[in-house]
């Protein structure tokens, strides 16, 4: 898995470094609410997403390598296990982060070289429903997975009551992971539906409104542990 979240990492920069070889000097780089473009830039500034996505590779993969020093060390086999379930889901983090991110490049590169290439003065591909319905396919994954954490604090729902044991860990995870499909349901419909400045806002709103339910459910679990 860590191999394959480098690749696509690496896979980032490489189609960049061979797309720009055929840009003009000169290609859009930012647009307004409305898609046009407001700000024209060097070519090579395309290179920035692709650092940030090594970058971010790198995030992982060093959080990776902790919870798997982790399991060799553990002296108990509860531990080694809990390690290696979190392993296991930082690593899905990592490669569908890398390949969300690698597609929105792609993406701008494509849009970059025809509006270049053109003279286009609007976007021709509109990246914030792109951007939006790639982010409710991310919510989704993660939050499949989100329920196969064991109790850390570095993925899942990490506060002090979901923290309490491994009733509140698990609970609290549970419904966090389906409150988080949930978002990422709405978020996809919801762009389909509407224009893309109004479905940015809205990924935002399911988010909180997400984040907020998973709150007073895990607080309300963890009063229910301390009553025991």
């Amino acid at each position: 898995m860590k191999k394959a979240m480098w690749a696509i990492s690496l896979f980032s920069f490489i189609i960049t470094a061979a797309v720009v070889q055929f840009m003009p000097d000169s290609v859009p780089m930012h647009y307004d609410i409305a898609g046009k473009i407001d700000r024209w830039g060097s070519k090579y500034e395309n290179f920035i997403f692709p650092v940030l996505i090594l970058l971010m590779s790198l995030f992982w993969h060093l959080f990776i390598l902790h919870f798997e020093k982790r399991a060799e060390s553990a002296s108990a086999d509860k531990e080694h296990a809990e390690a290696l379930s979190n392993v296991k889901v930082m690593k899905i983090t990592g490669v569908s982060m890398a390949a969300m991110f690698t597609v929105m490049q792609s993406l701008i590169l494509y849009g970059s070289y025809v509006e270049a290439n053109t003279g286009a003065a609007y976007a021709s591909i509109d990246i914030g429903k792109a951007a939006c319905i790639l982010s409710g396919v991310i919510l989704i994954v993660l939050g499949n997975f989100m329920p196969k954490t064991k109790k850390n604090r570095v993925v899942g729902v990490r506060v002090s009551w979901s923290l309490h044991n491994d009733t509140t860990w698990m609970k609290s995870n549970r419904f966090g992971g389906a409150a988080m499909i949930t978002a990422g349901l709405m978020t996809i419909i919801t762009t389909i539906f509407t224009p893309s400045g109004i479905a940015v806002v809205m990924l935002l709103v399911y988010i909180l409104t997400a984040s907020a339910a998973t709150l007073v459910y895990t607080h309300k679990i963890y009063k229910k542990e301390l009553e025991k």
